[in-house]
């Protein structure tokens, strides 16, 4: 039974439903809003953080609805950002949370790192890491 009318956007959701699954697990959480905002966050700290190219590339392989989100008040003008140190992009992403200081971005950032690691192409993947300073590169999966 569709949900929409369109085949094309039950697919979609059903995907979208699925990665935030799959993060809620990686993350042991039980929110899915919650799991949306620490997707949301940390590809537009991503996204900003790559050259437009490399940008468009991932967002290629992102599902048609996470893809829009990803998108989602992007300006890339002023793009990538030149954020060196973990910290800046975990304040990045608590700033796209809009979580207080007590919020740990570094498990989420992980959990989506490897969210990523699995459900994007292995050679994308290595695009990515290879525009990224050592200590965001550490937080990807081996």
């Amino acid at each position: 039974m569709s949900v929409t009318g369109l085949r094309v956007f039950d697919e979609t959701l059903q995907l979208t439903h699925s990665w935030l699954k799959d993060l809620m697990q990686r993350l042991d959480w039980d929110n899915r809003q919650d799991a949306y905002a620490a997707l949301r966050a940390v590809l537009h700290a991503l996204r900003d953080r790559m050259s437009v190219d490399e940008a468009a590339q991932l967002g290629a392989q992102l599902p048609m609805l996470i893809r829009g989100f990803y998108y989602e008040g992007w300006h890339p003008a002023h793009k990538p950002l030149k954020e060196r140190h973990k910290a800046q992009f975990f304040d990045h992403v608590g700033r796209e949370m809009r979580r207080d200081g007590n919020f740990d971005p570094e498990p989420v950032v992980e959990a989506v790192f490897e969210l990523l690691a699995d459900r994007v192409s292995v050679g994308e993947i290595d695009d990515i890491k290879g525009l990224l300073p050592a200590e965001l590169k550490a937080l990807w999966p081996a």
